[in-house]
């Protein structure tokens, strides 16, 4: 079922268009018909939230979830120099990472939040979840940005890092400069803040559950508190969604995979982060099949295995696995935050309770011991491993491993080793050149302060 295309019709309603005429942002609006009710303002954000890039999954060629061997000449062609870090001159046919489409996507929220008050023909709460979206929208497409385009907030000095800039206006005249990662973060948590004002809605019915809702803001507010390394705020925020969802996916009586649009984890189902096409382009390194252990359901569940050599994914490659945020994230955030915060019996209470639903009954008793013998140091081992068997291919890992150690990793094809050096520049992606041919200012850096210690 496709559940972000059910209100496209709606676009017939009004043809807003937004097309290139500043180099930049590449959003300029013109348009036959300007929308003016609640209808054509909820179409309007449908198409941005289509439009949402699925760059999470873009970057899993560059962490280690993902080997290429026996990859399509067309599949090695776009994805091969992602997957080596080969940034320095990849093919021309190598695949982009977006940067016109997520400025593109804030310019859409933009002009929602600033346009409310014209809104006719909506009530009072449709206009202002209609405006709490827009607020969510460009809280997480700023994030997302900052992530692949900026220093880690726990690796560089927020308050003078330079790394994307920050669009909160509809003026397609501004010559925009970078912001430093600290004052992005800063206006995603100011963003957050505003959504939670104006969310009402609980809970979206089937087909609509791409759409933001109350507990959203939450849910990205921990992971926001996460990636900056703010551990209470991360525990008072995953605890805040686990409050009101804490329903996890037994996989020893079901066969509904947890990142499934209609999994009872789901809180937003809005990415399809493996793609059919990214699904095809590469298989599961053995690295990571080597992190399940015995009797943890996920191997079978989550992968199948073709042959002695081969092993395929299950969960990815169809629009029915759409997953943004689910439950299983918030007890791994509170379990890391907890274990941070010098309480490491408080995180494994949210690692077993994961557990006990991902592994088999004997297996899990086995598991529960180990753990509870486990100190704080190896516990943060086994956090970071569970985020990467629970996780795996929807969109964490690579943003994992640039928020903690950043640790060297080698990759081998026909028999030649790629490196990516621990702490290496190419942690952080480089804005795309046509956009600094663009925009100078985009090409301006400042040192950068790295921090030893988190």
């Amino acid at each position: 079922m496709k559940i972000r295309h059910l209100l496209y019709c709606v676009l017939a309603l009004g043809s807003f268009t937004l097309q290139s005429c500043d180099d930049f942002l590449d959003i300029q609006p013109i348009g036959k018909v300007i929308p003016k009710t609640g209808a054509e303002y909820r179409a309007l954000l449908t198409k941005a939230y289509d439009d949402v890039p699925e760059d999470r999954g873009l970057a899993t060629f560059r962490s280690d979830e993902m080997k290429m061997d026996g990859a399509s000449s067309e599949d090695y062609n776009a994805y091969f120099d992602i997957w080596s870090w080969n940034d320095d001159a990849p093919q021309e046919t190598t695949s982009s990472f977006s940067w016109r489409t997520f400025y593109h996507t804030i310019y859409v929220a933009n002009y929602i939040i600033e346009h409310q008050d014209k809104i006719t023909e909506a009530s009072t709460e449709e206009i202002r979840q209609l405006v709490g979206e827009s607020y969510m929208l460009r809280a997480y497409m700023h994030f997302i940005l900052v992530n692949l385009y900026g220093a880690p907030y726990t690796h560089c000095d927020p308050a003078t890092t330079l790394a994307v800039p920050l669009k909160l206006d509809t003026n397609v005249d501004a010559v925009l400069k970078k912001a430093t990662v600290g004052q992005i973060y800063d206006q995603i948590n100011r963003d957050i803040d505003q959504a939670e004002n104006y969310l009402n809605v609980e809970k979206w019915e089937a087909g609509k559950t791409y759409r933001f809702n109350k507990l959203s803001a939450q849910a990205l507010r921990a992971r926001v508190a996460l990636y900056m390394g703010n551990w209470q705020g991360a525990l008072d925020a995953s605890k805040q969604v686990l409050q009101q969802q804490d329903t996890l996916v037994n996989l020893n009586n079901t066969k509904v995979l947890p990142n499934h649009y209609q999994s009872p984890e789901a809180i937003v189902s809005l990415e399809q982060v493996m793609t059919s096409n990214y699904f095809n382009a590469g298989n599961p390194s053995a690295e990571l099949l080597a992190k399940y252990r015995t009797g943890d359901l996920r191997k079978s569940k989550y992968y199948k295995q073709i042959t002695a050599s081969t092993t395929k994914l299950v969960k990815g490659g169809s629009n029915e696995y759409r997953c943004t945020f689910r439950t299983a994230d918030f007890y791994l955030i509170a379990a890391e935050a907890w274990n941070e915060l010098n309480r490491p019996d408080s995180a494994k209470v949210y690692l077993e309770a994961l557990m006990s639903k991902r592994y088999t009954p004997a297996q899990f008793t086995v598991q529960q011991e180990a753990l509870r013998q486990m100190d704080q140091t190896a516990l943060r081992g086994e956090i970071a491993d569970e985020r990467l068997r629970e996780l795996a291919f929807e969109g964490h890992r690579w943003f994992d491993l640039r928020r903690t150690d950043r640790p060297a990793l080698t990759k081998t094809h026909n028999g030649t080793a790629y490196t990516l050096e621990a702490g290496d520049s190419r942690y952080t992606l480089r804005i795309p050149s046509e956009a600094v041919a663009a925009n100078p200012e985009l090409g301006k850096e400042q040192a950068q302060t790295v921090l030893t210690t988190q």
